[in-house]
């Protein structure tokens, strides 16, 4: 090998390229994930990713970047569903979500303030955690087996980040590879879970709006907007999790996915998020810088 290909695979390694052949079939390297662990504490977008990484492989590169940001990130806290939407479930082949891990540090009080480029290409979203009960929830298979080991659901925006390049292209593995970017997102305040139908019902039926600081609505969905039901996010998320050897257990909370379109944050910007139809119609809200 000369010392001019050599070097050439080293850049590629250390800017978080793909190389035609080097990385087919196997997990990503422990450099190419300290590359886009680099990247991702740096706020740099990834290009040259492969799109042809299998889902197995993308989840072995999953593990070692969570690992890797958990050395800034703290402790894992809790779950995230995310391509929870058919049409882009459709757009991208695949016929489930995918899941990614949140970290301590990544949660943050309501009313934050955060830079409006928070991320390499920063999202705003609004989403809502559950946090678990008790571990029942490890054998959910129906709503209500999902209401009675949950203790709240909560108001939350999420700022993930999609991280690839303008023009680069999305897989579901990419996703993956990626923690299903997630990065930073805003709680509110919980309210406590009813195991009853009529909480389930709400839950399908609630209204999630978006709204600006002058109350402007910028978007707004129905529950039933993810997986048709944000409880069946749950159950996949139980289900997806058991197939890793992971159990749930009280305290953790779990991210269903989004009601609405991403929207790109602008520095001024004061985002409300509120729940019509669940109790007290609860809301959070962030301020971009």
């Amino acid at each position: 090998m000369t010392a001019s290909i050599t070097i050439l695979r080293i850049l590629a390694l250390t800017a978080g390229l793909a190389w035609p052949g080097l990385a087919a079939a196997a997990c990503p390297s422990h450099e190419r994930i300290a590359a886009i662990a680099r990247a991702w504490d740096e706020r740099e977008s990834l290009r040259g990713l492969s799109p042809g990484l299998s889902m197995r492989d993308a989840e072995c590169g999953r593990k070692r970047l969570v690992e890797a940001l958990q050395l800034t990130q703290g402790r894992i806290v809790g779950y995230k569903a995310g391509l929870t939407n058919k049409a882009i479930q459709e757009k991208l082949g695949i016929s489930s979500p995918v899941r990614g891990v949140l970290m301590e540090k990544m949660l943050l009080a309501d009313g934050a303030e955060v830079p409006a480029s928070f991320g390499a290409r920063p999202v705003y979203e609004a989403d809502l955690l559950v946090e678990v009960k008790d571990a029942a929830i490890n054998k959910a298979k129906t709503h209500l087996d999902a209401l009675r080991s949950l203790a709240r659901v909560i108001p939350f925006i999420e700022l993930p980040d999609l991280m690839l390049a303008e023009g680069e292209k999305m897989t579901a593995s990419l996703a993956v590879l990626i923690n299903v970017g997630a990065r930073r997102g805003v709680v509110g305040k919980g309210v406590p879970v009813e195991a009853t139908d009529r909480f389930a019902a709400a839950l399908a039926s609630m209204r999630v709006v978006v709204t600006d600081q002058s109350g402007k609505e910028l978007a707004s969905g129905k529950g039933a907007a993810i997986l048709e039901h944000p409880l069946n996010a749950v159950l996949w998320l139980v289900e997806d999790l058991a197939k890793s050897g992971v159990r749930l257990k009280s305290g953790d909370v779990l991210s269903l996915g989004t009601f609405t379109p991403p929207m790109p944050p602008k520095a001024g910007l004061v985002v409300t998020v509120r729940y019509e139809g669940l109790a007290g119609n609860p809301s959070v809200s962030v301020r971009f810088q």
